[in-house]
């Protein structure tokens, strides 16, 4: 330790501390923080505006459109590089910080690491009430920037800038922490990050960082084990933790040596690749028939790095009534859940710790030759759901094309309405990790703003390969300004906006519980006298983008070979089939609140029919 000391205000020593923070990954070492995302206003431009100019080489400054896409392009940041680095977003105090809100959530519910650096009224309250500001006549020091508590897993508001010491080093240790992994958030006050302090020299020493491994309980490895050798027809779950560890290896070789079948979550897909003979599907509410058979029939199921949402359990109607769980989670809560046997720990040290103490074990002939031969029987339905002859145009035909043209390594980017479910149910995986389909928030804006949170990420390591962003034009309506971002940027994206007349899959919905379509489609929007067409092409143009209009999956198919051949992003657009042409094969049920009482025939005789699949379902057990 030494006297020596940096006077320097809060905001210029939240920076420079920043830039001092290093990760360790493969050997290598990496700034922990990639730079940020930004939009200034009066709550963040004069201090920590000032504070990043000086730090614009080291913390990169991406201008954003939007403070929620924003958001959603650090989440896909993050996720591209498996939660070791994140991104900043800053935005100004009021409507800018609150447009947050969103995509911190979706980063808390996928366990994303985010740093959110925002404005926040004035500490002194000399100049109350300030612009933007939302009083709270009962409680003075609450205000818009508290509704981040509960959509983060780490927050402060800075009053004095000494607590920088101790908020600073507690935000990255959560974010860097697995099993308490998600988005931090640091109010900023005006005035306070405009204070000066002495802060001591070691503060902004260099530190590397590396992500730790917790070793599971030996006692919780035995019990698993003893309980996984009981098994006659057992099956591995895979989900998104297997990659966050980076344990896909460690999978792999569990799998093929005591010979279990494996089925994917959402989060999980690209852990196998599809030509794996062990990779049975996908699993769940937007799954495969092949992976649905194998759990609805497995006596023990081993749960790897998931978190058990209700689209991979089915509404905990996937499983056997007497099948047996084991969980393997690096977070305590996860690895209890519905009464599973619990091992608490990495995923990568559990897999071989598993393996080591159950070596002896195979799973029976028939049942591994059972789960196979479900698969291929899924594979014949992929390929005639994804083909291209004598048919209207489909999510799936799309998907299928991509599939057929793109490089193994691009990566595919999609979230909400129809595509995540044909995303997964359709997608054949050609390398590890290719694959972010955002459904742990399932949020619409995410598609193209995620994709470019990707590219940024991609083109740090495999700038010779694509980010494709596959979007509705719900979506695309929602949220679009980052195709803008992403030609200003240079950092190129191909999106395939399949166009389908509205909320297509939730006009579905309507209908499968008996409803009549209503406002969903812009043709059955009674408040829309006369629904038109936009013009995608030109509008993605006008951002700057290259664009076409294809009319069927072959012109998609030439289409994407000239996007794949383009030096910046380009959007390919296509009609697609609203009310057929989906993946009609491979759903679970799922818990959905219909009406109990109704004067629609249709809509009593859906809930009836509804209900009965919920004969099926484990009530916390």
């Amino acid at each position: 330790m030494t006297d020596r000391t940096y006077r320097l205000t809060t905001a210029q020593a939240i920076v420079r501390w920043l830039a001092n923070q290093f990760i360790e990954i493969d050997g290598e070492e990496y700034r922990l923080c990639g730079g940020g995302f930004g939009i200034f206003g009066h709550g963040n431009v004069t201090c920590l505006g000032e504070a990043l100019y000086e730090h614009r080489e080291e913390l990169p400054l991406y201008r954003g459109q939007n403070e929620q896409s924003m958001g959603f392009a650090a989440a896909a940041y993050a996720k591209q590089w498996l939660r070791q680095r994140f991104m900043l977003c800053t935005a100004s105090a009021g409507p800018g910080t609150s447009n947050l809100v969103t995509s911190s959530a979706l980063a808390h519910a996928n366990r994303l690491p985010m740093l959110m650096l925002c404005g926040d009224a004035y500490v002194t309250r000399l100049p109350d009430p300030v612009l933007q500001q939302m009083e709270n006549f009962n409680d003075p020091t609450f205000g818009v920037n508290d509704a981040f508590r509960s959509v983060t897993r780490y927050w402060d508001r800075i009053t004095h800038p000494a607590q920088i010491l101790n908020s600073l080093p507690n935000a990255l240790a959560t974010m860097l922490d697995p099993a308490d992994c998600g988005p931090a958030f640091i109010g900023l006050p005006q005035d306070v990050q405009g204070w000066a302090y002495d802060y001591p020299e070691e503060f902004f020493a260099k530190k590397v960082h590396r992500i730790r491994r917790q070793a599971p309980d030996e006692a919780e490895i035995a019990d698993a084990v003893a309980l996984l050798k009981t098994a006659k027809r057992p099956v591995i779950i895979a989900g998104g933790g297997i990659q966050y560890s980076r344990a896909v290896a460690e999978l792999t070789e569990f799998a093929e040596t005591l010979q279990i079948p494996v089925v994917e979550t959402i989060a999980g897909r690209a852990n196998l690749l599809a030509t794996h003979p062990l990779n049975i599907g996908p699993v769940g509410v937007t799954g495969s028939d092949s992976a649905n058979a194998v759990t609805e029939r497995a006596d023990v199921v081993l749960c790897v790095g998931t978190r058990l949402q209700d689209f991979t359990t089915s509404s905990w109607t996937g499983f056997a009534g007497d099948a047996k769980l084991i969980s393997l989670n690096v977070g305590r809560h996860d690895a209890g859940k519905h009464m599973s046997m619990p091992v608490v720990g990495d995923a990568r040290l559990g897999l071989t710790a598993l393996q080591a103490a159950a070596a002896d074990y195979r799973a029976p002939a028939d049942w591994v030759a059972f789960a196979q031969d479900q698969r291929k029987e899924w594979d014949a339905y992929v390929a005639d759901n994804t083909a291209i002859e004598g048919r209207t145009n489909s999510y799936a035909q799309a998907i299928g094309v991509v599939n057929a043209l793109c490089d193994p390594r691009d990566r595919i980017v999609t979230a909400s309405g129809g595509l995540p479910a044909e995303v997964t149910a359709n997608w054949r995986t050609l390398d590890i990790g290719t694959v972010d389909v955002e459904f742990g928030f399932s949020c619409m804006g995410y598609e193209i703003a995620g994709g470019w949170g990707a590219r940024i990420a991609q083109a740090e390591r495999e700038p010779e390969q694509d980010t494709i962003v596959m979007v509705g034009d719900g979506a695309y309506m929602l949220m679009n300004s980052d195709i803008y971002s992403s030609v200003l940027t240079r950092k190129k994206m191909i999106v395939l906006l399949l166009d389908n007349g509205g909320w297509a899959v939730i006009n579905k919905l309507q209908n499968n519980t008996g409803n009549e379509s209503f406002n969903c489609l812009y043709e059955d929007a009674p408040t829309i006298p006369e629904p038109f067409d936009v013009d995608y092409e030109s509008h993605a143009r006008a951002m700057g983008a290259i664009a076409e209009t294809v009319s069927d999956a072959s012109e998609l198919a030439e289409a994407f070979k000239r996007a794949k051949a383009a030096d910046r992003t380009y959007v390919i657009c296509m009609k697609v089939e609203a009310y057929g042409r989906w993946t009609d094969k491979g759903h679970g049920w799922w818990e959905c609140g219909t009406p109990e009482v109704s004067n629609s025939e249709r809509v009593r005789a859906a809930h009836d029919d509804w209900e009965s699949g919920r004969v099926a379902q484990r009530r916390g057990v």
